[in-house]
Formats: structure tokens, C-alpha cells, sequence
């Protein structure tokens, strides 16, 4: 069981610590600020851990409102702002034998985040057993990124294809990407790649009128994989389920979606999205 890791609290940000509100999971970004809600019904207490774009560490600060199982607090501009990375430490009881993990000593992503600084690398910092329940996990836990929600979606709409007429061709989009003659070689694998003209003109010429994704969310490579010298292909392993794939992207994983997202539209074909939510990464004990 942990001994307990002390919060340590940046003078500025714990003054400039507003309450929020609670009504949207994950970081958003409005006008003047950034407001942080995430779930923890067990919690006694939830610390927003802060760094810059480089990844830099700038502070950690208590969320200092609640309201019912989820913790809340708003941090003013320019304070924090878009590009900025966070997670989270959560304090409480660490009683395994009775389901109870709150662990200081591990560094967690917000489920709810818009994007990821990276992947997570699967190392024995990140379990809760004896000998490992006091390794800080800080060094292999990727950070979420506080992301500019505005984006030109233009004239874009939902297809909205009723079903009696639906065609769903379901695909993965790194193994579609990549074997189709005409996606330039930059693009093969990509969100990007999917909004290749001649792909999107493929697809119209089969009478496709609606894909399916293969799970995009963030996701890992389970360890088990990883001792055989493999990796998951599939992604029904998931992280973060608001934030895209990085494997998918050739830069900015959330920007690169949308754009794909914006000219499947513009053709008149509707995405869905294959989403696991009977599990998560973490396997099991």
C-alpha cells in the first residue's frame, strides 16, 4: 500500500483555481479559460498535474470542485490554454483486496481527453502489485493535450443515410490505406490517406454510402504482444476513447481526423465508428 504522495501545489495556480462546472468529461477548452471535470466517485482528492508543450512540468494543483462523482476546476487564460499537457493523480484508498486502487504513485490519463502526447509503453511501473505499487509512473504515462476545439467544418452535415439504403463498407484504416494503389505513398496508413479523392471516388464507383471504422481511439500494444515481438494490429485494446489513434496520423492525430471526417461528408458518406467499451487497456490486476 502507498504511503501516501503529498500534493504539492504551485502558489499561482492553486490562487487562480476557480470551482468550474461539471457538465463535459475532459479538458475544454472556452474563451477564457480551461475548464477540467473528470470522473472519480471514490477519490478524496484529484490533482491536475500541468506541463508545456515540450512537456515540460509547470505545476500540480487540487481540483477544488465536486459534484457528485466528478471533480472540477477551471484555470483562467493565459494561465493554461491549447497545447498544453495534463493528467492526473488521484488520492484515496488503495485497497486492492476491495476493488479500491487510488494511487498517487501512478500518473493517469484523462479518459475523456481530446488527445494524447503519446502512447503508453507498457513497463512495471504501471501495475499496482507489491513490489510495484510505489513506482511512480510518470516516465512511460503519456500526457493528455489540451486541444483547440475550433476547426472550419464548412458547409458539412451528417449524411444522415437511412438505413433501407445504407451500404456500410467496414474497413481498418491503416490496412485499407495501405494497400490501395492510389493513395500517395506519404499518405498510406493515414486518416489522411482515407481522404485520398481517388479513395473517396473508389468507394462512391461501389455504391458505398456509409463507412465503418475499425476502432481509431487511443490505443496500446498489450504485453503480452510485445514479449513475442508483436504489435495490435486492430486497436481493441483502447485508452482514451475522444482521442485518436497517433499510429493513424502523420502529425496532429485530432486535426487529421476531422479533415478526413470533412471530406468523407462533403461526398455524401457517413462515418461510423467501431468503439470497444467492454474493456479497457489495463487488462486486468
Amino acid at each position: 500500500m502507498p504511503s501516501g504522495r503529498a500534493i504539492v501545489e504551485s502558489g499561482e495556480l492553486a490562487e487562480a483555481m476557480v470551482v468550474g462546472e461539471a457538465s463535459r468529461l475532459g479538458a475544454t477548452g472556452l474563451p477564457d479559460g480551461v475548464n477540467f471535470v473528470v470522473h472519480a466517485p471514490a477519490a478524496e482528492a484529484v490533482e491536475l498535474c500541468l506541463e508545456d508543450g515540450a512537456g515540460n512540468t509547470r505545476a500540480s494543483v487540487r481540483l477544488n470542485g465536486r459534484s457528485g462523482d466528478r471533480w472540477h476546476g477551471f484555470l483562467p487564460s493565459p494561465l493554461v490554454g491549447p497545447g498544453d499537457r495534463y493528467a492526473y493523480r488521484v488520492h484515496g484508498a488503495c485497497q486492492p483486496g476491495s476493488g479500491q486502487r487510488l494511487n498517487p504513485h501512478k500518473l493517469l490519463i484523462d479518459p475523456a481527453a481530446r488527445a494524447l502526447s503519446g502512447i503508453p509503453r507498457n513497463d512495471p511501473s504501471l501495475l499496482d502489485g507489491a513490489w510495484t505499487c510505489e513506482l511512480d509512473s510518470a516516465a512511460v504515462m503519456p500526457r493528455g493535450r489540451i486541444v483547440d476545439l475550433d476547426f472550419d467544418w464548412g458547409n458539412d452535415r451528417r449524411p444522415e443515410v437511412p438505413w433501407a439504403r445504407s451500404l456500410v463498407y467496414e474497413l481498418h484504416v491503416k490496412g485499407f490505406t495501405q494497400q490501395h494503389p492510389g493513395v500517395a505513398p506519404g499518405r498510406r496508413g493515414t486518416y489522411l490517406g482515407l481522404a485520398e479523392p481517388v479513395v473517396i471516388d473508389w468507394l462512391l464507383a461501389l455504391g458505398v454510402t456509409s463507412v465503418e471504422l475499425m476502432p481509431c481511439q487511443a490505443f496500446m500494444t498489450e504485453a503480452f504482444l510485445e514479449r513475442r515481438g508483436l504489435t495490435n494490429y486492430w486497436g481493441y485494446n483502447p485508452v482514451a476513447w475522444s482521442a485518436p489513434a497517433l499510429q493513424y496520423a502523420l502529425h496532429d492525430p485530432l486535426l487529421e481526423f476531422r479533415q478526413m471526417v470533412r471530406a468523407l461528408h462533403v461526398a455524401g458518406i457517413e462515418v461510423i465508428l467501431d468503439v470497444v467499451f467492454n474493456h479497457t487497456a489495463e487488462g486486468n490486476e
